[in-house]
């Protein structure tokens, strides 16, 4: 008798920089949903889609939740991540090893609430240097909830891939596959090519310029070899305007190479991209400048 195809959506969730994208690339097999060391680097749902013989598991990235609406776009990205729970078969509350603070402990407080299944995964067990520490620690988390499974990983080493996809399938219910066999996210491309611009961005500026920044992308032209690709940076004051651009439009070249490249690899065509750097004053403060760069709860 053959194994059953099973179908199912999993959503992961944890405080920002935990490792939530890194480990969903990981399992995709390619980028998906881009990474920085900054925190709130996710800001919408996104989508990786994994297809073996025996089924399809869709992983929904979300924004980092964490403590206190400071502005506008803060809540929204909560909104966003809360949302996600919703409808899915399967969440993984990711933690980092060793560490576990007020931020990890207010999403525990959400996922009290809610009736899905919740596999712990404690990432970047390869930091911890004494492994001695990491079995004190896994049943102290072992008590903080009622957690179907508990289990260490390291998204960035690739250790324990394979095993967290047998749990993740054991959970799902029986159904056909909901997208293409070939199909690896929902995100459509000109999401994508500005997710990547905003990566290049913040990983070239991240000492330097705040998280309020996004990109928008107001032209995008596919032919059979090329791409033309017009795309704004906006910031929120004029100050940061500078900073983008540097000395004679060299770090805006910088990022618009990094950017370049990384297309023409996820495209596999030749990339013409132009970018242009505008100020929204002050827009992550402002719900109705975020609902129109694009911040919007996923229906």
């Amino acid at each position: 008798m053959s194994e059953s195809i099973r179908f199912g959506q999993v959503a992961v969730v944890g405080r920002p920089n935990v490792g939530k994208s890194t480990l969903i690339n990981r399992l995709v097999g390619q980028k998906v949903s881009i990474t920085t060391p900054k925190p709130q680097t996710t800001r919408h749902r996104i989508t990786g889609i994994i297809t073996e013989p025996r089924g399809q598991i869709v992983l929904i990235d979300t924004p980092g939740i964490h403590q206190g609406g400071r502005n506008a776009l803060s809540r929204q990205l909560n909104r966003t991540a809360r949302s996600a729970l919703e409808h899915v078969d399967l969440i993984l509350f990711m933690v980092q090893a060793g560490q576990f603070g007020a931020e990890d402990e207010a999403v525990l407080r959400l996922l009290e609430h809610i009736d899905t299944p919740v596999v712990l995964v404690i990432n970047k067990v390869d930091l911890v240097n004494d492994k001695t520490e990491l079995l004190p620690f896994l049943a102290q988390m072992g008590e903080k909830g009622d957690f179907a499974a508990i289990y260490p990983m390291s998204a960035r080493r690739r250790r324990g891939l394979d095993s967290l996809l047998d749990l993740v399938f054991s959970y799902l219910p029986e159904g056909p596959p909901g997208y293409a066999e070939d199909q690896v996210t929902t995100a459509p491309l000109r999401f994508m090519a500005a997710e990547i611009i905003r990566e290049k961005l913040t990983r070239s500026l991240h000492d330097e310029l705040p998280y309020q920044t996004t990109v928008m992308i107001e032209r995008f032209e596919e032919t059979d070899r090329l791409v033309t690709i017009g795309a704004v940076i906006y910031v929120a004051r004029p100050g940061q305007k500078g900073i983008v651009i540097g000395s004679r439009g060299a770090q805006l070249k910088i990022i618009g190479q990094q950017a370049r490249e990384a297309l023409e690899h996820l495209l596999e065509k030749r990339v013409m991209l132009d970018l242009w750097v505008k100020v929204a004053d002050d827009w992550a403060d402002d719900e109705r400048s975020i609902a129109a760069l694009g911040y919007q709860l996923p229906e």
